[in-house]
């Protein structure tokens, strides 16, 4: 049985207009893409379609619904951006300031240049990492999912990862020079240390005040309490049969360094009312988050002519090769990644999105004014299941906005 429940906006289309986006879910469970999906759909006025279909574990029987929790994982990098901004548009946070002129710790940080047998070899960076550099992944800092040298440099050194929740766990090595290329790491970490740093909050509570309080969005944070983990999705691996299996894999409880790049939980409801206030040039739910200015200027391309490139995956249980629109120029803003070009029958050009490692996605489309929210639980990320739910269930909005119009 497949379970499914929806609820949509009837004055923008009847219950007709909502059965495609309903059939976009059913279709991903009976295709085995996911235990459970939930997905949302926006105009700039407000949230169109939010619905569910499967269930919250593959072995047991509670339906996926509409207010179930998810890991988000890298989809917390957005917020840890508006959250720097709001620093930003105060005057408290230079966004070219070197980091290690906040973090002096930073300052011990070397570029990785390979290893003569296990040994690392290690020098000194030819110029220092920038907040802006840490935003926008062109400081050097990678991930080792992506990354053979750091993965080595992990395993010889005996270093913990970016998830034990740790300083120590987000202090790898650069792998290239600052500025020089984008590629894809715990840099938005360390951006979660300025703010606490600048703000004298932790990053758990200056994002609650500023954002997920003013905002209503009840159910995002850094932890998912006992009273509400009964609505938490299951996580899920695909075997090499194509069959998912239940697993554990949560972001660590009480850390020493809540992850600005990857530690939140949140709802799809909760996520699209962030999308909406970005949408909204900075105001939402009568909350005014940045200024107009603001979203407009971080919403900008800030890596001037580097490109976003293509993930190859050294780690594929965990993530397959990871590139959303492979041909298309792609930019990255101070808090997504930018399609330069429109994408057929689905967001325009000048769109912004990003994902999580559970394979949760975001995108919104400031020129048509629209935001979608697919959410997931299972590595790999960008099994082709999942990267299918989501470009079917975009095509499915989009194709609502056109037959509208």
């Amino acid at each position: 049985m497949v379970f499914l429940h929806s609820d949509w906006n009837p004055g923008l289309g009847d219950r007709s207009d909502m059965t495609d986006l309903d059939r976009v879910l059913k279709r991903a469970i009976d295709a085995g893409a996911a235990a459970g999906v939930v997905a949302s759909a926006s105009s700039r006025e407000g949230i169109t379609y939010l619905g569910a279909a499967g269930k919250r574990r593959i072995d047991e029987d509670a339906p996926m619904t509409t207010d179930s929790i998810f890991r988000i994982f890298s989809m917390t990098k957005a917020i840890a951006g508006v959250a720097a901004a709001t620093l930003v548009e105060r005057g408290q946070l230079n966004l070219d300031a070197p980091v290690a002129d906040i973090l002096p710790e930073f300052a011990d940080l070397q570029v990785l240049e390979g290893f003569e047998g296990d040994t690392p070899i290690l020098r000194a960076p030819r110029r220092q990492v920038t907040v802006r550099q840490l935003a926008t992944h062109t400081s050097g800092l990678v991930y080792e999912l992506w990354n053979a040298d750091i993965q080595k440099y992990l395993a010889v050194t005996g270093r913990p990862g970016f998830l034990s929740g740790t300083r120590i766990g987000i202090s790898y090595p650069l792998v290239f020079d600052p500025g020089e290329r984008w590629d894809y790491g715990v840099g938005i970490d360390w951006l979660g240390l300025v703010i606490e740093k600048i703000s004298g909050k932790r990053l758990d509570i200056f994002c609650r005040d500023e954002i997920f309080v003013p905002l209503g969005m009840s159910d995002t944070g850094f932890e998912c309490p006992p009273n509400k983990r009964g609505r938490l999705a299951g996580v899920h691996a695909r075997q090499e049969n194509g069959a998912l299996v239940p697993i554990t894999l949560d972001p660590p409880s009480s850390p020493e360094v809540y992850g600005a790049g990857y530690g939140l939980y949140s709802t799809a409801r909760d996520y699209m009312t962030f999308l909406l206030m970005l949408l909204n040039e900075g105001r939402y739910n009568g909350a005014q988050i940045l200024k107009p200015a603001t979203v407009n200027y971080i919403l900008q391309n800030h890596i001037d002519d580097l490109e976003v490139v293509n993930l190859v995956s050294v780690n594929t249980a965990v993530t397959c090769d990871a590139e959303f629109f492979p041909g298309m120029s792609k930019k990255q803003s101070l808090v997504t990644m930018i399609n330069m070009e429109p994408a057929r029958g689905m967001r325009a050009a000048g769109s912004h999105c990003w994902a999580g490692a559970l394979n949760t996605y975001f995108w919104f489309d400031p020129l048509n004014g629209i935001a979608g929210v697919v959410l997931m639980q299972s590595i790999p990320f960008c099994d082709p299941l999942c990267t299918d739910v989501l470009v079917d269930f975009e095509k499915a909005v989009y194709a609502r906005m056109m037959a509208a119009a």
